[in-house]
């Protein structure tokens, strides 16, 4: 139990770090620039708090507690980074006035960075911190 909550927990830290400052101090100008419009004034607090629960929980799941090497938990974090922000932002572009290339470029790539250096955190922190039974 110990392994899968520090994996959570390390995973989770790591990830609301780099989507505050990217998404707080980064690009909060550039998104209202480019999205106008469809932002809220302030983001509703439950979807964005479920939102990082259950996309932590599946970099855990898919990524960090199967790694063996943090380099495999950077690839794969990558991965499913690229697949989940690509999903996202590719149907925001197909369905949505106001959402532009620019926009789903900017997130997509974002996410398949943040994805894969969260779950590098979560990986390295279990090494770390949690000792192998002989």
């Amino acid at each position: 139990m110990k392994k899968p909550l520090l994996a959570y927990i390390a995973t989770l830290l790591a990830f609301l770090l780099l989507d505050g400052i990217w998404l707080g101090v980064l690009m909060a100008p550039t998104y209202r620039e480019l999205l106008g419009s469809l932002m809220l004034e302030k983001p509703l607090l439950v979807p964005a708090a479920v939102f990082y629960c259950l996309y932590v929980f599946g970099c855990v799941v898919f990524v960090v507690l199967p790694a063996q090497s943090w380099q495999r938990a950077a690839k794969m974090g990558a991965l499913l980074g690229l697949v989940a922000y690509g999903t996202y932002d590719l149907t925001n572009w197909a369905t949505l006035r106001g959402w532009s290339v620019q926009v789903s470029l900017l997130d997509w790539a974002w996410g398949t960075f943040a994805t894969a250096v969260a779950c590098t955190v979560g990986v390295l922190a279990v090494k770390r911190f949690v000792k192998s039974a002989p």
